[in-house]
């Protein structure tokens, strides 16, 4: 029996932590949110035909851009009449006013019955004009009773 008292030996215990496992942790962690932060980023702010938002107040008067249902375009700025144009010619029309104002509010007033395509292709030919600050009009919803 005194040969066995002889072999075990006191083992002295380790006072560390051991932190290589948290690190590669936050790493991966870290490349999870680099990558879906820029995902985020790819919405496009939009209204529907018709809601209970607030009117937006501006400091100055916007351009409207109406689609028709047949997809005629027209153009209002300020207080004037509407105008009816091509797409050549809105196209043309907003750059020159995106080149004296590149902040100008422009919105797009389409028709409700109007395909979802087509108000998408209006925001791109704005876009393609320079227009950094495009909204969707509607109109408020009934108050039920």
């Amino acid at each position: 029996m005194a040969a066995f008292t002889h072999r075990h030996k006191k083992r002295k215990l380790k006072a560390e932590i051991n932190v290589v496992p948290y690190i590669d942790v936050m790493l991966v962690l870290l490349v999870i949110f680099m990558i879906t932060a820029s995902v985020m980023n790819l919405g496009v702010e939009v209204s529907l035909p018709q809601s209970n938002a607030r009117p937006v107040e501006q400091a100055q008067d916007p351009v409207i851009v109406s689609v028709s249902a047949g997809g005629q375009y027209t153009l209002k700025l300020g207080e004037g009449p509407h105008e009816p144009v091509t797409a050549e010619e809105l196209d043309a029309k907003m750059r020159a006013f995106v080149a004296q104002n590149p902040k100008l509010p422009v919105f797009v007033a389409a028709d409700g019955a109007l395909p979802y395509q087509q108000v998408m292709d209006t925001m791109s030919l704005l876009q393609g004009a320079g227009v950094t600050r495009a909204a969707l009009m509607s109109e408020p919803r009934a108050q039920e009773r």
